[in-house]
């Protein structure tokens, strides 16, 4: 690593565990009011993955294909375990830091490592099908279609491998700011082009035959005077859909709904965010840099409600599961909001240590992995 990235590695560490975690250091996380819980869940089984996220607090989603989970520690631990009964069908141990959520599809597990490298690994088995060097290490799931695995590094590049035997294709470079959060976008990969939010406040669509940048356009300008006031990283995935509309955050810039064949303008409100909203109909949730849970219309961007009871607990991105938000918090409660008028419905405590990587939803069940590896598989009841 270069001397230069060394330090902002250094410095941005500490910004995702302050900036974008204790995001507005001046007001306490609110605290918990007691409520009807008109939701309950049923804990169908717990499972220990390693240990956990790690002091880096590497965002180490889990990930579902069938009836299958894959799970992984930042040690490299793997494990892959039934989703309706907690079996654990296999477990193996990287000789190489886990640091990227996990991607599952088409038999096969892809993951990123702190070292800068890709690896694919067999479902049925965990055996290792290849493995691939990219040019930094990887946060941000790997992403894939027919034919490629595209990856985005810490460094600002993006990556296209081949999907069966991991060789490069082509590498998209751009600039870094001074500092960024210690994260980094996640692609969007369709067949065609794949959607890449960048550190500097832009979205860009690249060719995925050539990786050429096909256009691309600013989400939020730096503005203030500090290097910290003017990052506005694009840190969350764009949600697409299949109409061609993008739904994009940003940090210290704006949540922007574009045309995803031009990049046209849509819509734009002056909401921060580093998290992936979750789309659900024509209405689009998103959790701000204050924790509050926003509800908007997907068509102009008008708000419906807001929800500012968890403010400042430094929630995970939203999920959806049977007309329910679900999110998780610093304390370790898994939280059930009502997706139509925004209030709190249930309450779910799985571990102390936090929960802040986005639950995994299945239908009426959610896959909550606290930071410390406790995963648990909670039944919503009606």
């Amino acid at each position: 690593m270069k001397p230069t990235l060394a330090i902002a590695a250094l410095v941005t560490l500490g910004l995702m565990a302050g900036c974008a975690g204790k995001v507005d250091s001046e007001n306490a996380p609110r605290e918990l009011q007691d409520i009807t819980h008109s939701t309950t869940v049923d804990t169908l089984w717990d499972e220990q993955i390693g240990d956990g996220l790690g002091l880096g607090g590497y965002s180490l989603a889990p990930a579902q294909d069938g009836d299958t989970l894959f799970a992984a520690d930042h040690q490299g631990l793997i494990k892959a375990i039934n989703a309706d009964n907690g079996e654990v069908l296999w477990e193996t141990r990287l000789d190489s830091a886990a640091s990227s959520a996990l991607t599952a599809v088409a038999d096969h597990v892809f993951l990123g490592t702190r070292n800068g490298e890709i690896l694919a690994l067999d479902q049925g088995s965990g055996e290792e099908v290849w493995r691939s060097r990219v040019s930094s290490e990887v946060l941000s799931a790997p992403q894939v279609n027919n034919r490629l695995v595209v990856v985005q590094t810490i460094d600002g590049k993006v990556t296209a491998l081949d999907r069966r035997s991991g060789a490069e294709r082509w590498v998209y470079s751009t600039s870094q700011p001074a500092l960024t959060l210690r994260s980094t976008g996640t692609p969007r990969t369709i067949d065609a082009v794949t959607f890449a939010g960048l550190a500097n406040g832009s979205l860009v669509t690249l060719d995925n035959g050539s990786g050429r940048a096909l256009w691309e356009r600013r989400i939020a300008a730096p503005q203030g005077r500090s290097d910290i006031d003017r990052m506005v990283d694009l840190a969350g995935q764009p949600v697409l859909t299949p109409d061609g509309r993008l739904f994009v955050t940003s940090y210290n810039g704006r949540l922007a709904a574009l045309q995803a064949t031009s990049g046209q303008g849509l819509w734009a409100r002056d909401i921060s965010s580093y998290h992936t909203p979750v789309l659900v109909g024509e209405t689009l949730y998103v959790v701000d840099a204050d924790s509050h849970l926003v509800a908007l219309s997907a068509t102009d961007g008008r708000e419906k409600w807001r929800m500012a009871e968890l403010a400042n607990r430094q929630l995970s991105a939203p999920a959806f599961a049977d007309g329910r938000l679900v999110v998780g918090d610093m304390e370790g409660y898994v939280h059930f909001i009502d997706a139509r008028d925004g209030k709190l419905v249930g309450r779910e405590e799985i571990d102390g240590s936090g929960i802040s990587v986005r639950p995994l939803t299945d239908g009426k069940r959610v896959y909550a992995l606290a930071d410390d590896g406790s995963l648990e598989a909670l039944e919503l009841n009606p």
